[in-house]
Order: C-alpha cells, then sequence, then structure tokens
C-alpha cells in the first residue's frame, strides 16, 4: 500500500475590499479538496495565489512588488528540487493578465473574478504549460454553484456574496470593466448557502456586492435586498444580517422601511458619497448630489434613530478646488460619521477620469487627505464614546489577546472587548461599556450566563 501524499500548503495574500477577502475564503474552500491546507509563510508555500485589487495604481504595484519576492522564493525552492506554483486573481488579473505574464516570467496562470471554481483544472494545466490565463466570460451561476457547495465557514460571522458587477460607471473606478455589469444571484440559491452557513454554526451573516443594495434576484421573496434580507432572517440560527457596499442610488424605500422593523438587520450602513461637491460629484457620474445624500441620510434616521453611517471619501479628483474640498468637509459635518475610508485620488488607466484635466498635485492630495482624517477621526472617536455607560447585544467572535478575555461585535460593528468563558463565543451577550478607543470597546458582563 503506498503512502498517502504529503499535505500541500497554500498562501493566499489579499489585496482590496471584504469581496476579495470572501472570493479569497472561497478559493481555499475548492482547492482544500485537492490536499491544499494554509499557511503563513509563502516561502514554504506550493501554492501561492495574490488576489489583486486594482482600484488604485499603488495598490497594482504593490502586487508586482510582491511578485518579485515571490519568484525569489520559487527560484529557491526549484534550487531544493521542490515547486511553486504562483496565480494571480482579482481585478488586476481580469485587467492586465497579459501584462501580469510579461512583467513577471515566474507567474504561472491568471484567473479572473468568475473562474476562481476553475482553479483545480487551472493549477493541474500550469504544471503542464505555463501561461493559462481565464477571465470573466464565464456565467456567474456556475462559479457560484461550485463555490457554495465546498464551503466551510471557520467561525460564527460570514460573509455571503448577493451580487456582482457594477452598471454605475463612476469616472474614477475599472469595476465595470473587471467585474462586469450588474448580476444578482437567486434568491433560493442565496437562502440555501445561507441555511448551510447557519447549520454550521454562523449567527451573523454580511451580504456583499460591488452594489449590494441593486439586488434585484428576490423578487419571489419581496422587493430586492429588502425581500432577501427579511426571507433570511426566518431562518434559524441567523440572527444577524448586515450588507456593503452600497449606492445612494439604490438605496430605495422598503429598504430604508426594513431598516426600522426588522431586528435582524445591524444599524450599521455603508454608504459611499465620494464627495461633498456637487461639481466634483457630476465629473464623477455619481448621479447624486450632496444635498440629495445629506437627505437620504436624514430619511434612514427617521427609520432607525440609531443608525451608524460609514462612508467613502476621494480626495483630489481632477478638478478640486480648495472650495470643493471644503464642501465635503462640510458634508462630513452635517452627516456625522461613525467610520469611514479615505482614499487619495489614484488615476487608473482605461477610466475617464484619468484623461481629465486638472489632475491635483500629490502634496495638495495629502494635505487635504490629513484634514478630512483629523475631521473624521474625531467623529468616530466621539461615537464609540457615546456607547460608554451602555448595555450592547455582543456578538462574541474569538478568543482575545489577554487571558479569559473574548472579541465580539456591537450592532455598529465595532469590536468590543471584555472577559467572558470561551463558551460564549457565538452568543450575543448584553455587555455594559466601560471604556471607548478610535477602533474598539471594552466592557463586562452585564448579566451573568450559564452554557445550556
Amino acid at each position: 500500500m503506498s503512502a498517502p501524499a504529503p499535505p500541500k500548503r497554500l498562501y493566499i495574500k489579499t489585496y482590496g475590499c471584504q469581496m476579495n477577502v470572501y472570493d479569497s475564503e472561497r478559493m481555499a474552500d475548492v482547492l482544500s479538496p485537492l490536499g491544499y491546507g494554509m499557511t503563513d509563510d509563502p516561502a514554504n508555500a506550493d501554492l501561492v495565489v495574490l488576489n489583486t485589487c486594482h482600484i488604485r495604481e499603488k495598490a497594482t504595484e504593490k502586487v508586482y512588488s510582491e511578485l518579485g519576492k515571490i519568484r525569489e522564493m520559487k527560484d529557491a525552492r526549484r534550487a531544493e528540487g521542490q515547486m511553486m506554483t504562483i496565480a494571480v486573481a482579482g481585478c488586476v488579473a481580469q485587467a492586465e493578465g497579459e501584462e501580469i505574464m510579461r512583467r513577471q516570467p515566474a507567474v504561472d496562470l491568471v484567473v479572473g473574478p468568475q473562474a476562481y471554481h476553475q482553479l483545480p483544472e487551472l493549477i493541474a494545466r500550469s504544471h503542464r504549460a505555463r501561461g493559462e490565463r481565464l477571465s470573466a466570460d464565464f456565467a456567474p451561476e456556475e462559479k457560484f454553484d461550485v463555490l457554495s457547495a465546498t464551503r466551510r465557514p471557520t467561525g460564527v460571522t460570514a460573509f455571503l456574496t448577493v451580487q456582482e458587477g457594477c452598471d454605475k460607471f463612476c469616472t474614477f473606478c475599472v469595476v465595470p470593466y473587471t467585474r462586469g455589469g450588474e448580476w444578482s444571484r437567486p434568491a433560493a440559491d442565496i437562502e440555501a448557502e445561507a441555511r448551510s452557513l447557519a447549520a454550521q454554526g454562523v449567527r451573523e451573516i454580511t451580504l456583499l456586492g460591488q452594489n449590494v443594495n441593486a439586488y434585484n434576484g428576490a423578487n419571489d421573496a419581496g422587493q430586492g435586498l429588502a425581500g432577501l434580507a427579511r426571507r433570511l432572517a426566518e431562518i434559524p440560527g441567523v440572527d444577524r444580517i448586515r450588507y456593503t457596499t452600497s449606492h445612494p442610488r439604490d438605496m430605495d424605500d422598503t429598504l430604508i422601511a426594513a431598516h426600522g422593523d426588522l431586528d435582524a438587520l445591524m444599524p450599521y450602513l455603508h454608504l459611499p458619497v465620494q464627495s461633498g461637491s456637487d461639481k466634483i460629484l457630476k465629473a464623477m457620474n455619481r448621479a447624486h448630489t450632496a444635498e440629495s445624500y445629506v437627505r437620504l441620510i436624514e430619511k434612514i434616521r427617521a427609520s432607525r434613530a440609531d443608525m451608524a453611517i460609514s462612508g467613502d471619501f476621494i480626495v483630489g479628483f481632477p478638478g478640486e478646488r480648495d472650495s470643493d474640498f471644503e464642501a465635503t468637509l462640510q458634508l462630513v459635518r452635517d452627516v456625522n460619521y461613525a467610520s469611514a475610508f479615505t482614499f487619495k485620488y489614484s488615476r487608473r488607466p482605461g477610466t475617464p477620469a484619468a484623461a481629465m484635466p486638472g489632475q491635483v498635485a500629490e502634496e495638495v492630495k495629502d494635505e487635504r487627505l490629513a484634514r478630512l482624517n483629523a475631521l473624521l477621526d474625531e467623529q468616530a472617536r466621539a461615537f464609540n464614546q457615546s456607547q460608554v455607560g451602555r448595555i450592547l447585544p455582543v456578538l462574541f467572535e474569538r478568543p482575545g489577546r489577554h487571558e479569559g478575555q473574548l472579541i465580539g461585535r456591537s450592532p455598529y460593528l465595532q469590536a468590543v472587548h471584555a472577559i467572558a468563558p470561551p463558551h460564549m463565543i457565538g452568543l450575543i451577550v448584553p455587555v455594559r461599556i466601560e471604556a471607548a478607543a478610535r477602533m474598539s470597546l471594552s466592557g463586562v458582563l452585564a448579566e451573568a450566563l450559564t452554557p445550556a
């Protein structure tokens, strides 16, 4: 009887958004039956996957820099008689497949966002002949049929992709070109995957999409994302539902109403605005104004008064003057954010904004970004501080760094640290908040709980 094959080691480095985090987890799932186990050390990996993001130029260049380092590791393994396969996945792979193969000959295969389910076949073929490239020209249904069947969650929270692609064509963004047009998974398929996750101990599900609130695959369950959320909330074990990322154009009345009457839908909304200047918003092709965005936030908070708002901002977009940036600061003051993500504008080849006049100097972008971050940090600290003294329901997810400590999440997505017994992982527990930092809260159990 022959000895079993030694386990193979898989290293995945993820760049960019939560969609990429989800995709990386699914790639690990689909490769697991082939004997691949995860490793944190790329130098000892049999397969290295870089799951890339194409949003910013510097992020793309970081991929090429990383590939140079991994090529040296591959050469070292080859000198020892061992093999390493290098794959580039994600949006950079979709947009720059041929360029990747030209710039870095050590890359064995390139795989676009809709072809992850074919990784096992691709890897086998790459061992015979280098240079395979699979793009996003596959039916999304095929990908999700394979990936959902192999899914094995590792905790009490999970991402669940319900929508992919974008039809908005913001002038700074490459997503419509790398992920394709908007496409929604059938509600029945999503519900089946959610039931499987709940049966494996998942208590909180975050619905993902490039424009998640454009979801339109739940017509038999109600309208859009709101109908899907109501359907998933009926699944035993699914106690919390979140979703990201949204677009203001798709924030309809039914979804706003759901936040007011659906307990499982968490009071945290990531709703990117990008700028507070109507001139810049028009140049970005955002199809909303600063005023309409602020009115939308007011409407959402009228439905759910404690809604925590998160946003995205780009500073230094072509043509942005001091007055345009001041308008962004004013919008931030008007909305009062709990958290936010901020970026300096980065030219992406092939996007309309890359050729626009009025490109802003880097030093101006730096100064504006620092001022914006200072204001947003002040608001985030104030929001966290406002939780001190409150009793919040916390879903404990994992052990903390200190002995006897658990880490969980509040309804507003804040990390919460508390001394609690291990059996509380997976439970939603009332915690009295005693202290707040910029990124987290800490507290004590509000009441004693015993194991079920």
